[in-house]
């Protein structure tokens, strides 16, 4: 028999048992939906990720204060977290870094800030961000009505603001050129805008253009406290010398932090393509668990299936003594029926793909990430259908070949 004619006769088996075959094949569908659907979701908020850092921070990295290790022990001393970045030391870094780039020092103000012109205000959500005059260019942000900071008026702490979309629509009737050289209130101060950033759309769930910068020494005296850290970004031109320039700027550190020979750093080094991969390793587990949930739920419908192939079996003695008497080998009986699992599972897998890669860009379109074809889960969906179908009609499909002739034509 040829294959096309194999599949013929296993969808007509299918329509002729069609109740028991919906359900097993919607076993298979949930078991598929979990798997495709999950790691769907998990790949499209990883490129959405991507995404956002390849147009922001791509030649860049950033120096904090060493995170991990708290609990750690290195020849019996107990590892300790870093020391924050004081203004001092941010703004001698910057002085003192000689490697061919543009370096930005910023701070964090405030996420919960509302922001107030005339009879209109924001909701209590907008973040405030001190920042310096290189800014915009390490972090990839462009202006769309306006100018950047001087270098002046950030040394200056002058009371002056450059906003995001977010704020102009809520504000301006998203009207950009209106908010120009307007006066808006963040709290108790009033600051003169003198630019509005493009729109940079939001990244998982977080909107990029619900900000307001101001200049970083403004930021300083209104925020500033004891414990305040200074985050320090360097870009580069390209990311030929990326190596050399973190070697060079954590000598630089070093001595400004004081670090003698025998001390590990206590500040690290993050890139962007570093947190997509810690990203990856922490989403590995989950998509372990994703497939594990799969296999659990296709074990189930591996079961019901090779039950209702052995009551197939039963049922259908008396055919199979028809086709052997009219010349059927046991090879033809055996692809006939592994061939009818198999149709079961690809119709079961194929329902599966589908609302596994709707449940999955939904759940991605909720938190801000992208649309996603998986093609990879695709193929492993139904190479998964293939194998489960092949293990599940493997022992009926024997049991049929071996059937005896006579006896089966005897059988009621």
């Amino acid at each position: 028999m040829k294959l096309i004619e194999n599949i013929k006769i296993a969808l007509n088996n299918v329509r002729s048992n069609l109740l028991r075959t919906i359900i097993t094949m919607l076993i298979i569908a949930f078991g598929i939906t979990a798997l495709v659907g999950i790691l769907t979701s998990i790949d499209s908020m990883i490129y959405s990720m991507n995404d956002s850092f390849s147009n922001m921070e791509a030649n860049s990295f950033r120096i904090e204060p060493k995170r991990d290790g708290v609990s750690g022990r290195r020849r019996g001393r107990q590892a300790k977290r870093g020391e924050i970045i004081d203004f001092k030391q941010a703004m001698e870094f910057k002085k003192k870094y000689d490697f061919p780039s543009k370096i930005a020092v910023y701070c964090w103000g405030t996420g919960i800030a509302t922001a107030k012109f005339g009879n209109e205000k924001t909701n209590p959500n907008v973040m405030v961000w001190g920042v310096d005059d290189n800014y915009l260019s390490v972090k990839s942000y462009d202006i769309a009505v306006g100018r950047n900071f001087s270098e002046a008026e950030v040394i200056s702490g002058q009371s002056k603001a450059i906003i995001g979309n977010d704020i102009v629509k809520a504000l301006f009737a998203d009207n950009p050129d209106r908010a120009l050289n307007k006066y808006i209130s963040v709290g108790n101060v009033k600051y003169k805008i003198i630019g509005v950033l493009d729109s940079k759309g939001a990244s998982m769930g977080m909107s990029q253009d619900r900000r307001i910068l101001i200049p970083l020494v403004k930021a300083k005296t209104l925020y500033g406290h004891s414990n305040k850290n200074y985050s320090i970004a360097v870009a580069l031109s390209s990311l030929e010398r990326m190596e050399d320039a973190i070697s060079d700027a954590i000598g630089v550190f070093r001595n400004i932090r004081k670090l003698k020979l025998a001390q590990d750093n206590d500040f690290e080094i993050r890139k962007s393509d570093g947190l997509i991969e810690v990203l990856k390793e922490n989403t590995a587990v989950i998509r372990l668990s994703a497939i594990g949930i799969a296999l659990i739920t296709l074990l189930g419908a591996a079961i019901g299936l090779m039950n209702i192939m052995l009551v197939s079996v039963t049922e259908r003695t008396k055919e199979i003594g028809i086709c052997k008497a009219l010349g059927a080998t046991r090879k033809n009986i055996l692809t006939q029926f592994l061939t009818e699992a198999v149709v079961i599972c690809q119709l079961g897998g194929l329902v599966g793909i589908v609302f596994g890669i709707l449940a999955g860009n939904i759940l991605t379109f909720i938190i801000g990430g992208s649309f996603l074809i998986p093609w990879a889960w695709i193929l492993l969906g139904v190479t998964t259908c293939l194998v489960v179908g092949l293990i599940s009609g493997l022992y009926p499909a024997l049991k049929a070949s071996r059937l005896d002739p006579i006896e089966s034509l005897r059988y009621e």
